[in-house]
């Protein structure tokens, strides 16, 4: 397909997921890439974590980390406000902490600056 796009940690370029298993993304207050899967180079910690400012706020989560660089990726959720509560479970990447190898054009982009087709997991 012409939207196929691998993602990578934006520190090594490990690759840590794809464009196949997105399930949504989120513009508004976080600027996520929402997916079911993930790759082996992707980590958890079992302990979670509360936001304390911002988007989170309220919120408990799991940092998503980079097995190979040890950068934090994303989250996922396990408690939410109403507004993120569609999130709880997947596997949340920051679009900025994130690059694009995009398959039709073999190139590697800024997620920040890639648009998918429209999904979403509100319905």
């Amino acid at each position: 397909p012409a939207d196929c796009a691998v993602f990578q940690c934006g520190g090594c370029w490990a690759v840590l997921g794809d464009s196949l298993h997105l399930c949504a993304q989120e513009e508004r207050w976080l600027g996520l890439l929402v997916c079911c899967r993930v790759t082996n180079d992707v980590t958890w910690e079992d302990s979670l974590m509360v936001g304390l400012e911002g988007a989170l706020l309220g919120c408990a989560y799991n940092v998503l980390s980079c097995r190979s660089c040890g950068s934090i990726v994303g989250f996922i959720l396990y408690s939410a406000s109403s507004d993120l509560a569609y999130l709880r479970g997947f596997f949340c990447f920051f679009k900025d902490s994130i690059l694009c190898y995009l398959l039709k054009n073999q190139m590697i982009i800024a997620a920040s600056r890639v648009n998918f087709p429209v999904v979403t997991l509100k319905e």
